[in-house]
């Protein structure tokens, strides 16, 4: 950063999806909430047409001018610049497509308490912050959904990864003891009250420490067979499939196609019965299908690990009400629904299964759900 003053200080959270899982980039509906983690953004202004980030990830900044942006993101190939810098990069190019921003170019520096590659939406997270600092110092006057179309547009086209919506909007507009309950086909979103504390009950997280990244080829792989299903049932995207389409499609696609569409399909279900559940009885009904929704990115979508399932495994051991992978997959974190005395029996419980299975001990923390993107200063 310069020595000249900030124009200002902006914060966007990371997420956890309760339940949900790639079910977003098919049209279908997910319920994330906010986490209390965050990514920071300062934001000064500077007096010639270049930007300039620096982060607590990377040794050095990285500076180009605004009119050099839109090299760095070709439309085929890898972006010309370091991972980390590409999503703020990313969302300033992005912003520069969304609006017309003025040429005045701006310091950023970042920093970070949302754990890398843990399935907590990082990358979101980061978006998010810098955005609502952009809109705000450019004058652009993007509202939250439109900030959060940006940081999906950074994401997929100047990063690379195929991810859909859902992280970006859960960071936008995350509230306090709430999830956001997410068309995202329509982006029509509800909050949703969990009263986990009324409950008595909290989110632990299990980080196993097994990073992961969506511009591979895992992740890729998985959104194409999800789009050659929809393409062989004759829909728009899997969201307009049902359960009672499942035997139908049993017959038309091949075996790990079908298996595919059936996480899919299933999972949105979940996703309206959670809602369901939560206005008519209240979070400790939703655990049986926190469990569901494990075994079907296990066996269906097969993004799960064996640190994962040995994560969720421990936890119900432990006694979580409902546990579950969280985010892309091939690794990350899982999530377990816990009453509060059980907090420190799944904690204790997930560290000795990692050391018995030989891996290396968990990350473990609780998260409370938050509010959204702001700006703090």
């Amino acid at each position: 950063m310069t020595d000249r003053p900030a124009a200002g200080s902006w914060s966007a959270p990371g997420r956890v999806n309760l339940v949900g899982e790639h079910t977003d980039y098919n049209d279908g509906f997910v319920l994330p909430f906010a986490i209390a983690h965050r990514t920071h953004a300062v934001v000064g202004r500077r007096d010639d047409a270049r930007i300039r980030v620096a982060s607590t990830f990377a040794d050095a900044p990285v500076e180009v001018t605004l009119d050099e942006l839109e090299a760095l993101f070709p439309s085929e190939g890898a972006p010309r610049v370091a991972e980390w810098a590409a999503y703020p990069l990313g969302v300033a190019w992005a912003l520069r497509h969304a609006a017309t921003a003025p040429p005045v170019g701006v310091d950023i520096a970042i920093a970070s308490d949302v754990p890398v590659g843990a399935g907590l939406s990082s990358s979101a997270a980061i978006e998010g912050a810098v955005a609502s600092a952009l809109t705000d110092v450019w004058g652009l006057g993007l509202d939250p959904v439109a900030l959060a179309r940006v940081g999906r547009r950074a994401e997929n086209e100047a990063v690379g990864a195929p991810t859909g919506i859902m992280d970006q909007m859960a960071s936008m507009l995350g509230r306090a003891d709430a999830a956001i309950f997410l068309d995202c086909r329509s982006l029509h979103a509800e909050v949703v009250d969990l009263g986990f504390a009324a409950a008595g009950l909290e989110v632990v997280v299990i980080d196993t420490g097994v990073t992961h990244a969506h511009a591979t080829g895992g992740y890729r792989d998985r959104r194409e067979a999800c789009e050659r299903g929809a393409d062989t049932m004759g829909v728009r995207a899997l969201r307009d499939l049902s359960v009672a389409d499942l035997p139908r499609a049993e017959q038309a696609l091949d075996a790990e196609t079908f298996r595919r569409v059936r996480h899919v399909v299933t999972e949105n279900q979940r996703v309206l019965d959670a809602v369901r559940m939560l206005h008519a009885h209240g979070s400790a009904q939703i655990g049986p299908l926190l469990d569901s929704s494990h075994a079907s990115l296990r066996d269906d979508f097969e993004i799960s690990t064996p640190e994962l399932d040995t994560a969720v495994d421990a936890a119900r051991a432990a006694g979580a009400i409902g546990a579950r992978m969280t985010g892309g997959g091939f690794g990350g974190a899982a999530i377990a629904l816990t009453p509060h005395d059980c907090v420190d029996a799944v904690r204790d419980g997930a560290s000795a299964a990692f050391v018995s299975a030989g891996y290396p001990a968990p990350h473990v923390f609780t998260v409370t759900p938050s509010e959204g993107a702001r700006r703090d200063a």
